[in-house]
């Protein structure tokens, strides 16, 4: 049998980009949903694949929305928890505010799709103990915030000089975007963390393994702009590394990883978005094929149940050889 590996994709939406980037008008909510879901589960149902969407709130909120977060639902995907503002300060959020988020996130979801969400990513990775102790009460059962790099305040500041519009006041709330250096230490493996009075699972988003630099479908889309071999070189290098030190991966997607800036022009300045959308389903077919090549892919939900199942047995384990 082969091992495990899963498939995320954030559902950012246009607005969410533009906001973060400090783009006026995003508070129409703009949204290319309807343009990109179809074409993201018409790849996933011609290569047999089924993954987990963490989707924003706001947007499942919205009924101009409805018909593309409701056909993910209904094609079989999982439905996780991405907030309800898309907003990447999380951690700087009060207990009440975290709770009053999940709240009207968790009731979107599930009145669009008829699914309670038991996952959750925050935007830009953002995480605390104080989210992590929300998620332990409201019953979810793992977590996927975690980003284990040490590049991050280089892509933070490469993400700055891209938003020249960014006010002062909004770098000082971003300051934690995409995490800090000391992230690079976080393990690469599933693992419990203490949420409240409970544990849940945590399932980083997979880095190279040893050098821990990126390897989510954005950064390959942005090499894959300077070179197509680089790119195609470098995630054969990090498929090997995985399999050579027993990491089961869990890969993220994003929407622009399917689109292109000719495409959606006010995210043009996004990284990739120079790579045709044609190239990028192409680029796309070869990273998923190497990697069920190799594992076979499952949802977050699937991939949490049965992390949790072996660090259980691992922690009964230890307790007898205790005794």
């Amino acid at each position: 049998m082969k091992p495990i590996a899963s498939i995320s994709l954030d559902l950012d939406n246009q607005w969410s980009y533009m906001k973060t980037h400090g783009d006026a008008g995003w508070q129409k909510f703009p949204s290319y949903l309807d343009l990109a879901v179809p074409r993201i589960l018409s790849f996933l149902k011609e290569r047999d694949l089924t993954i987990t969407f963490f989707i924003v709130g706001q947007d499942a909120a919205l009924e101009k929305n409805h018909a593309a977060i409701r056909s993910i639902a209904d094609a079989g995907h999982e439905i996780a928890n991405h907030s309800f503002n898309h907003e990447p300060w999380l951690h700087l959020y009060s207990r009440e505010e975290l709770v009053e988020e999940f709240e009207k996130t968790e009731n979107a979801l599930e009145n669009v799709t008829g699914v309670r969400p038991v996952g959750f990513r925050g935007p830009g990775f953002s995480l605390s103990p104080t989210v992590l102790d929300v998620l332990g009460e409201r019953g979810y059962e793992y977590d996927g915030s975690t980003l284990p790099t040490y590049i991050a305040p280089l892509a933070r500041a490469f993400f700055f000089l891209k938003s020249p519009a960014m006010s002062p006041e909004e770098k000082e709330k971003l300051k934690k975007l995409f995490g800090k250096f000391s992230d690079g230490f976080r393990p690469l493996t599933p693992h419990l963390v203490e949420a409240g009075s409970r544990k849940i699972v945590e399932i980083p988003v997979t880095t190279f393994p040893i050098v821990k630099v990126p390897v989510h479908v954005s950064y390959l889309m942005y090499l894959k702009s300077f070179s197509s071999l680089l790119a195609n070189a470098y995630w054969k290098a990090a498929m090997l590394a995985c399999r050579m030190t027993g990491t089961q991966p869990s890969l993220l997607l994003h929407p622009l990883d399917f689109l292109s800036g000719d495409e959606i022009e006010e995210l043009k300045f996004f990284p990739g978005m120079a790579v045709p959308s044609a190239k990028k389903v192409e680029f796309l077919d070869h990273i998923t094929g190497l990697l069920c090549k190799h594992y076979e892919v499952v949802t977050m939900r699937q991939h949490a149940e049965t992390a949790s199942l072996a660090l259980r047995r691992t922690s009964q384990d230890l307790a007898l050889e205790r005794a």
